[in-house]
């Protein structure tokens, strides 16, 4: 195995309603998707846009899977078959890239990285076909919040005035060295609310701007904001 053959892997994120998680882990079977967890959260997104993004308010999956980058059109492609064509509000799908992987998992993915881009090439699937960004130009970022518990609301509120659209609100728990909390003054293993908000890179700095201003550190909420680049992005909930 070359260097030039390391295969390409993405971190897929899957938001749907809990109900319907059971279509994803249909699909990860089918296709033997290796590595893949969920985690409960609670939708945040203004009721204008639940049919639209499938991230209303609610309990929701979110389930992310590590996959090549070849096979990510593949499992798209299949998980919005099975939600089905017209099903309003079904969800919404994008992927993140890696920088970094440790060695056994990335030798699990050398090991198939030539029947994998068989499989596509067998089902004529191109990286450009399902998403609604599947070129190279990055056009949407994630913004990953950590608040105090029961801020979510408060933060959503701020981020909507910025021009967000909608997030999800997942459930964690701090962990900060001795050190940070001197520092910091971020409470020890406080219950903690992560939010995340998928948005248009242009919009991107606003909202950030806005949450640290109004609930970043020094404020009751805490909060500790940052972006990730978004590289593909899908709406489940239309052919």
């Amino acid at each position: 195995m070359t260097k030039s053959e390391a295969p390409n892997l993405k971190f897929i994120f899957f938001i749907v309603d809990w109900n319907r998680s059971h279509v994803i882990f249909d699909v990860f079977d089918e296709e033997k998707v290796r590595f893949h967890f969920v985690t409960k959260g609670r939708g945040t997104a203004s009721s204008e846009v639940l049919d639209i993004l499938g991230i209303g308010a609610g309990e929701k999956a979110v389930i992310m899977c590590l996959e090549q980058s070849v096979l990510v059109p593949v499992l798209l492609k299949e998980v919005r078959k099975k939600l089905g064509f017209h099903s309003p509000g079904a969800g919404i799908a994008f992927t993140i890239p890696l920088s970094a992987i440790n060695d056994p998992v990335l030798l699990v993915f050398k090991q198939s990285i030539h029947k994998n881009q068989k499989i596509a090439e067998e089902l004529d699937v191109r990286s450009g076909g399902e998403g609604e960004n599947m070129a190279n130009e990055l056009t949407h970022d994630l913004i990953v919040s950590i608040v105090n518990q029961g801020y979510s609301d408060e933060l959503m509120n701020t981020a909507r005035e910025a021009g967000a659209t909608g997030g999800t609100v997942l459930n964690a728990r701090g962990q900060a060295h001795e050190g940070a909390v001197k520092f910091f003054g971020i409470s020890v293993q406080d219950e903690k609310e992560l939010i995340i908000i998928l948005t248009s890179r242009e919009k991107k700095v606003g909202i950030m701007r806005a949450l640290c201003e109004t609930h970043g550190l020094n404020s009751k909420a805490q909060g500790i904001v940052f972006s990730l680049p978004v590289d593909d992005v899908m709406g489940l909930s239309f052919e």
